[in-house]
């Protein structure tokens, strides 16, 4: 690619760390001279992002104590805002708004869609969050999604071309967007976990943030019904209600060291995963360990997994369904090294390599029709 190109970053918000941060910190990697636009940034929480020099945040950034999801409506004027005129390439990482900034003509604005907004086009995710606050709210709140359903909708248009962390996620950015999206899978760090030469498979285990959508609470019944040993890791507002919820056979470690998490994978019978999920980079992680998943069949899991390979599936949210194919689960054997190497196809490194190969691809073809419109418009002044 052309050194002398100019290249920005630019993503929703970076106040704590999960999938989509880890997207940023691969972005940053193949292009490190990037600059980085956010709304707000909270170095503190960012890992390797926190130390860097060239991110630049909007306005929202001044305001004591703010908090990005007090800040919605004020997000799309913030975002907005951003002037990347000086820029080649604009490459967005988005599950919410950064896809909105304005790029001028000569700019191709690539974005990296997690998600089309949630709480903007599922209402499952928009009622969830609306419980959180006083009923009196609810008329409220539910006009101004309305209104940033319409601007998201908008503001979707103005992206040159998408990429969708999963098959999953491509139906829904055409469903919602009418846009076409090519697909590359978020990465994994698979040289951080490793298989187990004798793993100790008394346990089964569930990793991630404890929050409603991803069904911890379903893990909790099931195990406490079945009897089966699970061990539960993470944080979130749903912390207190897991906890209440276990019973002897149901383990909740709480936040643990990447190290620590990394033996529990390798250690584990298989990685019980029953929720809806745009990609999923847990399953990925386990996998990594040489462990298999049993996941629910929706969603990123049918692009990562391979029912019989490196785990299996389940069709629905149910105590029944899940505990049905645990038993299913223990009747089947699994290769550890088949596993690990099915992983590998998703380690961060072959995910920079079609990151970087993907917007070299997509440059070259925006020029060569900038030059056809340039030919097409002199054609038309001749005539």
């Amino acid at each position: 690619m052309n050194k002398h190109l100019k290249i920005a970053i630019i993503a929703d918000w970076m106040t704590n760390y999960g999938g989509a941060e880890s997207v940023i910190s691969a972005f940053h990697d193949c292009f490190p001279d990037a600059p980085i636009y956010t709304t707000l940034y909270k170095p503190k929480a960012m890992r390797e992002l926190g130390k860097l020099k060239n991110v630049k945040t909007s306005i929202l950034q001044k305001i004591p104590l703010v908090k990005h999801q007090w800040m919605l409506g004020q997000m799309t004027t913030a975002v907005e805002l951003f002037d990347l005129d000086e820029f080649d390439i604009v490459l967005s990482s988005c599950h919410s708004i950064s896809k909105g900034v304005i790029t001028n003509p000569e700019t191709l604005h690539i974005s990296y869609c997690h998600t089309p907004m949630r709480y903007a086009w599922e209402s499952w995710d928009l009622e969830t969050r609306i419980k959180k606050f006083p009923k009196i709210t609810h008329q409220y709140i539910r006009k101004q999604i309305d209104a940033i359903r319409k601007w998201d909708f908008s503001a979707s248009q103005r992206v040159d071309r998408y990429i969708a962390n999963s098959d999953y996620i491509a139906k829904k950015i055409e469903e919602h967007y009418h846009r076409k999206a090519d697909v590359i899978y978020p990465p994994v760090h698979a040289e951080r976990f490793k298989p187990a030469a004798n793993p100790t498979e008394d346990y089964y285990l569930a990793v991630g943030r404890l929050i409603p959508y991803k069904k911890f609470d379903l893990i909790a019944e099931t195990f406490n019904k079945n009897g089966k040993k699970v061990k539960i890791v993470g944080t979130g507002p749903d912390l207190k209600k897991i906890q209440k919820m276990a019973g002897p056979s149901v383990e909740v470690l709480g936040a643990i060291e990447n190290e620590a998490l990394a033996g529990l994978y390798a250690n584990c019978k298989a990685l019980i995963f029953p929720q809806i999920e745009d990609a999923g980079i847990v399953p990925l992680e386990a996998m990594a360990a040489g462990r298999p998943v049993i996941a629910l069949s929706q969603g990123g899991s049918l692009t990562s997994m391979k029912e019989g390979v490196t785990g299996i599936f389940f069709e629905k949210q149910t105590v029944q369904s899940l505990n049905n194919a645990i038993n299913r689960f223990e009747s089947m054997q699994f290769n550890p090294k088949e596993i690990r190497k099915h992983a590998e196809q998703f380690d961060i490194t072959i995910f920079k390599q079609k990151i970087k190969g993907y917007v070299e691809k997509e440059w070259n073809e925006f020029q060569k029709n900038k030059s056809k419109l340039v030919i097409l418009l002199l054609g038309d002044q001749v005539k």
